[in-house]
């Protein structure tokens, strides 16, 4: 279970917007606290994800072995959504994510003007639930397992979605000048890259779980 989870929960924490925006809050006048606000958002909107997703899948019985096939249609269906995603994305015509500019769009605008405050606002806006990050939760809230061992999962799971946030915080107080210095020469490759960045992750996604939901209708 937890395994798994993991793994789901590094694919969703592969954003390309969530590690850009963390680039301008480190650049920002008050990096430590802008991005501690960040972290504080996205920590919060993460939790409350898996707690909402625990219980309501929970409270669907979805765990006991007797819902042995809904368990795995669930999984399914969440791999081919995830599938059907990457197909969108592909198709569409990839834009260069910039959060430095303005006037992109709600969250682009809070992030040019770098403040506590929005930074914590804009934590809550890009870790909004993704189908990634949902489909590592019902692997845990759909798993038998013991109240421990799912509130140890869930916490791990948190920490791995929100490593973009994170880990460069942690690289700033460390060796700020270093880690500026190669957040920004990494975001030109990441500006260009990001959309198919997105694009495999939704592929691996949506196969691992495509793959584990047809494989336990058939075994079941």
């Amino acid at each position: 279970m937890i395994a798994q989870a993991a793994g789901l929960a590094l694919l969703a924490a592969m954003s390309p917007t969530a590690l850009l925006v963390a680039a301008v809050y480190l650049g920002s006048a008050r990096p430590r606290l802008t991005g501690m606000c960040y972290l504080a958002g996205a920590v919060l909107m993460s939790v409350v994800t898996g707690v909402v997703v625990l219980v309501v899948l929970r409270s669907a019985d979805l765990n006991h072995p007797d819902q042995h096939a809904p368990r795995y249609g669930l999984r399914l269906g969440l791999g081919i959504l995830l599938l059907a995603a990457a197909l969108v994305v592909a198709a569409r015509k990839p834009k260069a994510p910039d959060p430095a500019k303005a006037g992109q769009g709600f969250v682009s605008r809070m992030v040019a003007d770098p403040a506590p405050l929005s930074a914590f606002v804009v934590g809550l806006l890009v870790f909004a639930p993704g189908v990634t990050f949902i489909a590592a939760l019902q692997v845990i809230a759909t798993a038998n397992a013991s109240i421990e061992s799912t509130t140890v999962a869930i916490i791990l799971v948190v920490i791995i979605n929100a490593a973009f946030v994170w880990l460069p915080l942690l690289l700033h107080l460390i060796a700020p000048g270093l880690t500026t210095k190669r957040l920004t020469a990494f975001n030109g490759w990441l500006r260009a890259n990001g959309n198919k960045i997105l694009i495999w992750v939704l592929i691996v996604g949506g196969a691992i779980m495509v793959g584990n939901g047809l494989y336990g209708l058939v075994s079941g």
